[in-house]
């Protein structure tokens, strides 16, 4: 039997209860926050407020444990690396990771009324849901995002911190990175995102702490982000 993100719900997330990111880096020594060679994370300063955001028009629960979202998707490699931990900054084992995003065309999955008029409805391209293990980490491979008017270059995820209660949240990136995929195949033909960081029709330039890239577009990028639950 296909194990599910709700086979979480039921039989590990039950007795924990949580709805705020309150967070951006691990605790401990100053220090890198992932490598692309191991994808983990490593020590920051102390935890600060990582503000909730809106999960959008297009969330969607597939409720489909897989780590690659990718569904033969083209554009950079991007492996996205998030790990959670409690406000003391230990890292919560088990907990269940939503996270989906655009193709490099600005249109998600699963959807009518996509950029040029399309209709993904029953397509499940770059969304999926992994379990954090027993550093709190949870990784997806994927691609990089592309752009679509009004709104930054972005990736949507929620932690499922119980059966019945969730944290919504939005991670970015920084804009000579983006500026370096968009000039490449296949975000090339589109051209550069119409709306940087401190514009973003949600955050309204109020970004979150931006996600820690390492790579580059011929080799693959990882994006890392750490969040806290509490």
């Amino acid at each position: 039997m296909t194990l599910t993100r709700r086979d979480f719900g039921r039989n590990v997330l039950a007795g924990v209860a949580a709805t705020t990111l309150v967070g951006s880096g691990a605790c401990g020594s100053e220090g890198s926050a992932g490598t692309g060679g191991s994808g983990g994370t490593g020590g920051a300063n102390a935890c600060t407020v990582y503000p909730q955001q809106t999960a959008g028009p297009f969330s969607l629960d597939l409720d489909q444990l897989r780590s690659d979202i990718t569904e033969g998707k083209s554009g950079a490699t991007l492996r996205v690396v998030v790990q959670v931990q409690s406000e003391a900054c230990a890292p919560l084992k088990d907990l269940a990771v939503d996270l989906w995003h655009c193709d490099a065309d600005g249109v998600y999955s699963g959807f009518a009324g996509q950029l040029g008029g399309l209709d993904t409805t029953g397509q499940t391209f770059l969304r999926g849901t992994q379990v954090t293990d027993a550093d709190g980490v949870a990784q997806f491979e994927s691609i990089y995002p592309g752009w679509y008017p009004g709104r930054t270059t972005h990736i949507h995820f929620k932690v499922h911190t119980s059966s019945v209660t969730e944290a919504t949240s939005q991670l970015y990136f920084p804009e000579n990175v983006s500026a370096e995929v968009y000039a490449t195949p296949p975000y090339a033909a589109r051209g550069q995102k119409d709306t940087p960081n401190d514009l973003d029709g949600v955050s309204g330039g109020a970004l979150p702490p931006l996600a820690m890239i390492t790579g580059d577009a011929t080799a693959g990028y990882v994006a890392t982000i750490v969040v806290t639950v509490a």
